[in-house]
């Protein structure tokens, strides 16, 4: 049996998240920010839940991981996100000065990329496409229903 990599580990418990915002009916994306080998911050979307547009897993995650750890940078850490960040997600991982995004599916309407990958922090290293199926499966599925209820 092939031993899972730490991306795809990592990118499971974003997953993990995803799914606890797809139970509160909130779009599911999940973010986990790791330092060393140990998961310091885990969440998901609350804008519908908290009634705030900016809660995205990424912005929840920041918030988390810079209280755990004591301080407003994210420099020696990951954060594993199952879909591209926004552009304001992406402008917070610069102010945060992450050092690497890993993220599973992209986002062709609203991800970062879309204006520009200059949005990150120069020194952040970007990796894509892990569990990529898993990570757009659930999203493409979340919104399918959406429009279905509203034929």
């Amino acid at each position: 049996m092939q031993k899972e990599n730490s991306d795809e580990k990592y990118m499971r418990a974003a997953l993990e998240e995803a799914h606890k915002a797809l139970e509160k009916d909130e779009v599911p994306i999940g973010a986990v920010i790791v330092a060393g080998d140990r998961i310091v911050a885990r969440a998901h979307n609350l804008t519908e839940t908290l009634n705030d547009p900016t809660a995205h897993a990424e912005m929840q995650a920041i918030t988390s991981a810079t209280n755990f750890l004591g301080g407003k940078y994210l420099t020696g850490c990951t954060i594993y996100v199952t879909v591209e960040p926004c552009p304001m997600c992406a402008g917070a991982l610069a102010w945060s000065q992450i050092s690497k995004l890993v993220y599973g599916t992209g986002d062709e309407k609203k991800g970062y990329t879309t204006i520009s990958e200059k949005l990150l922090h120069p020194g952040t290293k970007v990796k894509k496409g892990v569990l990529e199926n898993e990570c757009s499966e659930i999203i493409k599925s979340f919104f399918r229903k959406k429009r279905a209820k509203s034929l």
